[in-house]
């Protein structure tokens, strides 16, 4: 036996931690440094700019970590183009300039959302130039919320367009020449297309419309998205039949909300991250469809996690009429939210259109439906469905007794807000005419 001493001579042997234990630990820390009433935090993150880019603060962009591969540009004027790069592109620089001898820019740095971009002035005597007026030799891809937004600034600034903002299979996006000649490409990538058999983790398997009056919702909802429905498994149940996302609705509910049940590999795991990322989680069940547990997240809305069996559920097309298009989770915070699901389902995120408004992402992706999170608001989950024609959708929701305001443009179709009869809220879509190339449908 080793002698106790003995061992304190013995090299360091570091262990792999169990991966279980690391995830709780790594959500009691999240929740520590999130938590308002531990820490001073100013919530940064959820404050963005015009651009859609987060809008990073000084002491956050310098400690923001390098990529595998950083960009580092020449440039005639190093004030001109960071300046640029702050105000149309929305970065956050990164310390002092380094100048030189002879007074050139040797070596600047900018933060544009989650990357670094490195800059230095023309060295002509190293065969270091910038484009400006010459052939561009490489492109740089931005990922935004708004392409049409930042190409815009861009202009204002100085830009030169090469390729207006236009759909394509890839997503949305334009092409400009910054004042330093560099070619940008300005996009935002489309929704992956959904893939056979069970939803992927962090994905929607099922949604429920959680209503007062079931029997009311039943009429009205089939009257404006042509539902068909039938009997659930208890009287306040009742199951949507002519949709490919299997959807249903469920009565006696005060609170209206769109309940949503993520695929997730293992439910026990799950209820494990859920518990110790401060949520509420009741033990699994085993069901004829799958391995299923209801929780509640750390602001208080409700959602379900499952393993369903291989190979069931179908991938739905949220562009046909009907469908569960997006949702958009509201909560008081969206800091707290991102936390608790990027711990609990692995999403990750990037801004949306709005400030304190965060778009979901997930391995391979964006989700199907499309899936958000609103701060600054009562927690509810609000559901958007697709229309084929917006304007007769409007006027179906106010024929039954519903309210809808007038349809407007928005980046990812035309779209109204709207009420059923019972005063629960909701958003239709009318998706462009072609929209398998439409941009993301953002959250409200």
């Amino acid at each position: 036996m080793t002698d106790p001493l003995d061992a304190l001579h013995e090299p360091i042997r570091p262990v792999d931690p169990d991966p279980a234990f690391a995830a709780r630990l790594r959500a009691r820390l999240e929740r520590a440094v999130l938590d308002p009433a531990t820490t001073p935090l100013d919530h940064w993150e959820d404050d963005m700019l015009a651009t859609g880019l987060p809008a990073l603060t000084t002491e956050a962009a310098a400690a923001l970590a390098l990529h595998t591969v950083t960009p580092y540009l020449m440039v005639p004027d190093a004030a001109t183009a960071l300046a640029f790069y702050a105000d149309a592109f929305g970065g956050a620089r990164r310390g002092e300039p380094i100048v030189m001898p002879d007074g050139r820019v040797g070596h600047a740095e900018i933060a544009l959302g989650d990357s670094v971009l490195m800059l230095a002035e023309e060295f002509p005597e190293m065969g270091l130039v910038a484009p400006t007026g010459g052939p561009v030799t490489q492109s740089l891809r931005l990922e935004v919320a708004d392409p049409d937004d930042v190409v815009d600034r861009a202009l204002a600034r100085g830009a030169r367009l090469e390729r207006p903002v236009t759909d394509s299979p890839y997503g949305r996006g334009g092409v400009v020449i910054d004042p330093s000649g560099h070619r940008w490409m300005v996009s935002r990538e489309a929704p992956a297309a959904a893939g056979p058999g069970t939803p992927r983790p962090g994905e929607v398997g099922y949604a429920s419309l959680w209503t007062r009056d079931v029997e009311a919702a039943e009429r009205f909802y089939s009257a404006v998205l042509g539902w068909q429905t039938t009997a659930g498994s208890a009287p306040q149940g009742r199951q949507v039949t002519n949709l490919a996302l299997p959807l249903g609705m469920w009565g006696g509910q005060e609170r209206t909300t769109l309940f949503l049940c993520f695929a997730v590999p293992d439910v026990d795991d799950a209820v494990a991250l859920v518990r110790a990322a401060g949520g509420s989680a009741d033990d699994p069940a085993d069901e004829p469809y799958g391995r299923i547990a209801n929780c509640v997240d750390d602001q208080g809305l409700p959602f379900a996690v499952f393993a369903s069996p291989a190979g069931s559920g179908s991938p739905p097309d949220i562009t046909r009429p009907g469908e569960l298009a997006s949702v958009s989770l509201e909560v008081p915070d969206a800091t707290r939210a991102r936390a608790f699901y990027g711990t609990v389902l692995g999403w990750r995120f990037v801004p949306g259109r709005e400030a304190g408004v965060w778009n979901v992402r997930i391995d391979g992706g964006g989700p199907r439906p499309v899936l958000g999170i609103a701060g600054g608001r009562e927690p509810a989950g609000i559901p958007m469905f697709a229309v084929a024609d917006i304007a007769a959708a409007v006027d179906a929701v106010r024929a039954a007794g519903g309210t809808a305001a007038e349809p407007g443009l928005a980046g990812y179709g035309t779209a109204a807000g709207c009420t059923d009869d019972q005063g629960a809220r909701f958003d239709l879509v009318e998706y462009p005419a072609a929209p398998g190339v439409s941009a993301v449908a953002a959250p409200r």
